[in-house]
């Protein structure tokens, strides 16, 4: 398996520059070919449960195969153009499937906003970052929404891009980002996604299931190197994992409700709706703003983890198959 060095040049770039303001970027182009999809299959399609399955499936297939197509094929043509432009443009891409810098710094500005005291403000900034409803939410849910979010987005952000990019390059971690956006988009169980998304929903369970798990271990590693409670997080992840709907979110945000100590997810209200969710972690103390820091220090600890357990996986394999 050849080493493809424009993964840690992309993990390098996303931890320097994050997500600049202003540039160009594939999910903003995934999430209005979602919206221009959904619009030319909803009208072409019996308005019946059988019908918005089929659209949502053939969605859920377009879109990331399409994806994979396009990035495969410009990836090509860059390399034929020139090898360094074949590098440069898959290390762009390694660097925007990613999302570590940027979720570390939108988490920040919550704490930055509830140690200063305005809670309208937390609020606001931590609705940038979570789908549940912050209007009312207290200081102390504003700070749990942000740690569960960087837990949770841990995975998705970070780890599971990682796992295809190692596996597939840039073409496939931006499939998967394609295949993460459609869950953001329409995997809800409202009224007007409740048959369209389901196929997308079960795309993401299936594409997160091994990404999410690994992520999960990466997390209680990274708890152990920051100075938090590894074995707190190693033994409610063992027993909270399963505590949600879906079969991957509670994996890592389980890990971090034992490194930290506190109790996570349970109750909240999405679209004016209370939905109740089961809780995770033992009620040790109150979630404070702090915790978000240390949550944060986690995040950078496990990303490194991550990037340097693939690497490891993928020279040993190369060797294998040498």
């Amino acid at each position: 398996m050849k080493f493809n060095a424009a993964i840690p040049w992309g993990f390098a770039l996303d931890l320097l520059l994050a997500d600049p303001e202003g540039m160009p970027h594939p999910v903003v182009y995934m999430g209005r070919a979602i919206t221009a999809l959904e619009g030319v299959l909803r009208p072409r399609l019996p308005k019946t449960p059988r019908g918005e399955l089929l659209g949502g499936a053939v969605l859920a297939a377009a879109l990331p195969a399409g994806t994979f197509a396009a990035a495969s094929g410009a990836c090509r043509a860059a390399r034929r153009l020139h090898p360094a432009a074949g590098f440069a443009l898959e290390t762009l891409w390694c660097w925007q499937a990613l999302a570590l810098k940027g979720l570390a710094a939108e988490s920040g500005r919550v704490q930055a906003e509830l140690e200063r005291g305005d809670l309208p403000a937390a609020r606001k900034a931590v609705a940038r970052i979570v789908g549940r409803d912050t209007e009312a939410l207290p200081a102390e849910g504003v700070a749990k929404a942000a740690v569960e979010t960087v837990a949770e987005n841990f995975s998705d952000g970070v780890a599971a891009p990682l796992f295809y990019l190692l596996i597939g390059g840039a073409p496939l971690a931006l499939a998967y980002k394609a295949v993460n956006t459609m869950d953001s988009m329409v995997g809800y169980k409202n009224d007007r996604y409740l048959y369209f998304g389901r196929a997308a929903a079960r795309l993401d369970d299936a594409a997160n299931y091994l990404p999410s798990r690994l992520a999960a271990l990466c997390w209680i590693g990274g708890a152990f190197l920051t100075g938090q409670d590894g074995r707190g997080a190693w033994r409610i992840w063992r027993r909270d994992r399963r505590n949600h709907a879906s079969p991957n979110s509670a994996q890592t945000e389980s890990a971090c409700a034992g490194a930290l100590g506190v109790q996570l997810a349970g109750p909240a209200s999405y679209f004016g709706k209370r939905v109740d969710k089961p809780a995770i972690g033992d009620p040790g103390r109150p979630v404070e703003p702090e915790d978000i820091a240390r949550a944060n220090r986690t995040l950078y600890a496990a990303g490194g983890l991550a990037l340097g357990a693939g690497l490891l996986a993928r020279a040993v394999l190369g060797r294998r198959r040498a």
